[in-house]
């Protein structure tokens, strides 16, 4: 994306935040391959007991249950509304990492005058890059989660529920009874603790990935 990219009249930042995005993005839909029956079991063991919900004994009971009721379909239920609201949401926080980091280290260059670029002799150092990189990892989280919310409640909502009274459920269906239930407001049921978790599982993350990154580069 750099290289095709290279020609266009946009600003660097932006380049970047477009080129790890898109990177983020197809990474993610990959992974959705594996991933959603791993959070469909996941889910279904933490929200165990809760009406309307089936009681099981260990994973492997779930991945039983789940396929006797429904067949292996049953394991990659939400699998399609995970990767939309996943895919944007990795697009956008590498998208976002890339450019607050590229932001963060022209203002650095502005007031501190550093020109790491130009003069190796001036090279950030590890504590430096490290902050710079953490901050722009809690930027990227912010964003991320301010924006993917209210999505990934209804996804969990639809990969947990058991009782299919109104026939097999949709996302359609799933949004309209969270709604009725809560109101807007109920589209973003455990913002906190999903800002919290994207924040500090992106910074600790981006942090060690570009740590071990610059570790293995041969001198």
């Amino acid at each position: 994306m750099l290289k095709y990219t290279e020609g266009l009249d946009m600003p660097e930042a932006t380049r970047l935040g477009i080129a790890n995005g898109v990177a983020g993005m197809l990474s993610n839909l990959v992974s959705c391959v594996y991933y959603v029956p791993l959070e469909v079991v996941c889910q279904r063991l933490m929200v165990q007991g809760i009406p309307g919900t089936a009681v099981c004994n260990g994973p492997f009971d779930v991945v039983r249950k789940v396929i006797e009721a429904e067949g292996f379909r049953g394991l990659y239920r939400g699998f399609g509304l995970t990767a939309v609201t996943q895919s944007p949401a990795f697009a956008l926080w590498w998208g976002a990492y890339g450019a607050a980091q590229h932001m963060i280290w022209r203002f650095i260059q502005m007031f501190r005058s550093l020109g790491y670029r130009d003069d190796m002799d001036k090279k950030p150092s590890h504590m430096e890059m490290v902050t710079v990189q953490a901050t722009a990892g809690l930027v990227a989280g912010a964003c991320s989660s301010v924006i993917t919310t209210p999505i990934d409640t209804v996804k969990t909502r639809l990969q947990v529920m058991d009782n299919f009274e109104g026939g097999r459920p949709s996302v359609l269906k799933t949004a309209r009874t969270l709604l009725k239930e809560d109101g807007w407001w109920g589209f973003y049921r455990g913002f906190g603790p999903r800002f919290l978790n994207m924040s500090l599982y992106g910074t600790t993350m981006i942090v060690t990935y570009e740590l071990i990154k610059r570790l293995s580069v041969r001198q």
